[in-house]
């Protein structure tokens, strides 16, 4: 069927567009010798997973272990968790994992440490662990070198942890005012990545893995320094309004919400049938990533949701209100679209505006 017939609120994906981006990113780190993760919480969706380690992506990337049990049991053989794992039930499920496939996860404190070595004793496998480095997104990781070499010092000493590595993210790229800002942001998280990892193999203990990522820098085409092994966007096979306005252009947007304008109650307010709960209310405020509204209207220059109630977005637009009527359909291409694909049960594939699957995002709400 054509798309305009689908109900609404919809989740739609441009295939072509998406298999542009998908090849634009194994094409860029086969280019720089390294390995594609990419992070699977952008789609949530096991079928796209295996289509990106079919382009050539050594494995996935997600960030819980909920959503590494779906995609394990979807096929999906070789996973990161990005992110620290803390609680004994967890841990469990992750030594459960570990028994059909290559499973590592992060730590950054000697009580994720403990508590691993705890539940993986009598595994057959170690637990694979990646320490985190803070590297100025001011989130989780290591910030002091003594605390670093404290913690590989009780890795070392461990019977049943093994460190597979290091990783950073260098989220705060996001908030570069241009260009040149977000290369000397990304350069400075690389090389103080690299600093670690140097520690780490003067200690004795050389990582096999240094992994970095954000989307930014790679859509970009920045240089990745030698001593990088991986890199792990998550956002460039979709695309949303922010990363839109780092590269200035809206073309790589796959992902798109099909919404219906169900009322014009003025001469410049248009109400449509998604809200909050379909395209979140999300905005990025700062830097070069700043979005205008809470989502740009796709088929109208300068179009954006005003605001959003839990099941409505407002537009306040003369023009575009006297352009459409009631029952006509409009795409909303989302401020991020990470949390979006979370918010829905399946996207509609698209190609030439024909409807051609229909993917379950199986991955949807695993929090846990």
């Amino acid at each position: 069927m054509k798309y305009v017939e689908l109900d609404t609120p919809a989740l739609l994906i441009d295939r072509e567009i998406m298999m542009d981006n998908l090849r634009f990113m194994q094409n860029y780190a086969n280019e720089h010798k390294v390995h594609l993760r990419p992070h699977t919480k952008t789609h949530k969706m096991p079928k796209l997973a295996r289509l990106q380690e079919e382009l050539g992506a050594v494995g996935i990337t997600v960030a819980k272990v909920g959503e590494a049990e779906i995609m394990a049991k979807n096929g999906l053989k070789n996973i990161f968790i990005a992110n620290e794992i803390v609680g004994k039930s967890k841990i469990q499920r992750i030594r459960k994992l570990a028994e059909t496939i290559d499973i590592s996860f992060g730590i950054d404190n000697i009580y994720h440490v403990t508590e691993i070595e705890e539940v993986f004793k009598g595994a057959e496998k170690k637990a694979q662990v990646l320490i985190e480095i803070e590297v100025g997104e001011q989130r989780s990781g290591i910030i002091e070198e003594s605390d670093f070499r404290t913690l590989l010092e009780n890795v070392k000493a461990c019977k049943h942890v093994e460190l597979r590595g290091i990783f950073s993210h260098d989220g705060h790229s996001y908030k570069a005012e241009n260009i040149d800002e977000c290369k000397e942001l990304y350069l400075e998280s690389v090389n103080r990545t690299l600093h670690f990892a140097r520690i780490a193999e003067e200690m004795g203990v050389k990582p096999e893995v240094i992994s970095i990522g954000s989307t930014p820098p790679f859509m970009l085409n920045f240089e990745i320094p030698d001593g990088v092994t991986e890199i792990r966007p998550g956002t460039y096979i979709l695309m949303d309004s922010s990363q839109a306005n780092v590269i200035g252009t809206f073309e790589r947007c796959a992902a798109s919400v099909l919404t219906t304008i169900i009322s014009k109650p003025t001469n410049e307010r248009v109400i449509t049938d998604v809200g909050a709960k379909g395209i979140t209310a999300q905005t990025r405020s700062e830097g070069h990533t700043t979005t205008n509204g809470l989502g740009r209207i796709k088929e109208f220059e300068d179009v954006y949701i005003h605001g959003v109630f839990d099941e409505h977005a407002i537009i306040y637009n003369g023009d575009f209100r006297n352009q459409v009527n009631i029952g006509d359909k409009v795409q909303i291409i989302p401020n991020h679209i990470c949390p979006v694909c979370n918010l829905y049960e399946k996207a509609y594939l698209l190609s030439k505006g024909e409807v051609v699957e229909e993917i379950p995002i199986d991955c949807r709400a695993k929090l846990q």
